[in-house]
């Protein structure tokens, strides 16, 4: 919520979008961000901790019983000091997820409609990211009683170490627990490429210089947005890229597989944080969106933005008639 405690969380635009989403029966996620990367975490019993926990009150007056899902966190490993990972980290979200859970079972009790989730784990295929404080997490869900499982951040280099993200919260997963995967990736394989000469027959093709790196063709096309063709054509001849072009179908099916997968969510399009100051260094987010609304132009007499390749086809491809909700397309006042 950020500065806006005065006016609470239905002046916020995103939180307002939600609401209406819901209103139309769509299923909806809300994370609550609480981020302390050049801070310490306040104490559980702190005046500080009281002031954090009444802006949280303001969104749960907002949501709770509207929104599907609220994920206590989002991710909290990355948006805290390493040195609190193993202590301070548990004690201060254990203390908003009880918050959260009381304040639910006071308004509207078992039946409420709104699950509550433990917040996004990340790196998991890197072994420090396993540890203590990563263990604690899973036990805190796995015991709490009313806390229907965790939330994980899989962006990843490859399915191999995607699947080390299951090995390690699949098994610690209590009775009926499951998972969520709000985000997924293979934006780390992407940025191992971004120094890569642009493909030979793709330079030829449009008359660029050969030495043109990936990351200079993709600055250009944001700049001056490409066809949906040239576009298309980076991609599918750029071998790292295109050898992937069914992993988002391959990805979730290793997440159904399991048995455990709660809801899966995908980027649609490119946003403004993706493109802003795209140099060699950033990560290339922009990759991963279904539609390429930033980078490639319509097609012509097209009302919708520029695809992306591979990723559509495979989005469309995975909706099954058993998770599809009743919705109402019509206006809903705002």
């Amino acid at each position: 919520m950020r500065d806006k405690e005065e006016t609470g969380a239905t002046q916020d635009r995103a939180i307002s979008t939600l609401l209406n989403a819901s209103e139309r029966g769509y299923g909806t996620i809300l994370s609550l961000k609480l981020p302390h990367n050049d801070k310490p975490f306040p104490a559980p019993d702190s005046s500080g901790m009281d002031d954090l926990l009444a802006k949280v009150d303001k969104v749960l007056d907002t949501v709770m019983d509207k929104v599907n899902i609220l994920v206590v966190g989002n991710e909290p490993f990355i948006e805290s000091r390493k040195e609190d990972w193993n202590g301070p980290l548990g004690d201060f979200y254990e203390k908003v997820a009880e918050h959260v859970l009381a304040y639910r079972a006071e308004h509207s009790g078992k039946s409420s409609r709104t699950r509550i989730y433990m917040g996004a784990l990340n790196h998991l295929d890197e072994p420090e990211w396993r540890g203590e404080g990563a263990e604690r997490w899973m036990e805190f869900a796995r015991k709490t009683d009313g806390i229907e499982g965790v939330d994980i951040h899989p962006h990843v280099s490859s399915m191999a170490n995607a699947k080390q993200y299951l090995d390690f919260v699949v098994p610690r997963l209590g009775d009926g627990q499951k998972f969520l995967v709000t985000e997924f990736s293979l934006v780390q394989l992407w940025r191992q490429h971004m120094k890569d000469p642009i493909p030979r027959q793709f330079a030829e093709r449009y008359e660029m210089s050969p030495d043109t790196k990936v990351w200079e063709a993709i600055k250009q096309a944001i700049d001056h947005p490409w066809s949906q063709r040239q576009w298309q054509d980076l991609l599918a001849m750029s071998p790292w890229y295109a050898s992937h072009k069914h992993w988002l179908s391959t990805q979730v099916k290793q997440f159904r597989a399991t048995g455990k997968l709660a809801v899966a969510t995908y980027g649609v399009v490119q946003g403004a944080a993706m493109t802003k100051d795209f140099g060699p260094k950033k990560p290339p987010w922009l990759l991963n969106s279904l539609y390429a609304s930033r980078t490639a132009r319509p097609e012509d007499g097209s009302s919708t933005p520029a695809q992306s390749l591979g990723w559509y086809d495979g989005f469309r491809a995975l909706q099954r008639e058993q998770d599809k909700l009743p919705v109402n397309t019509g206006s809903v006042p705002t």
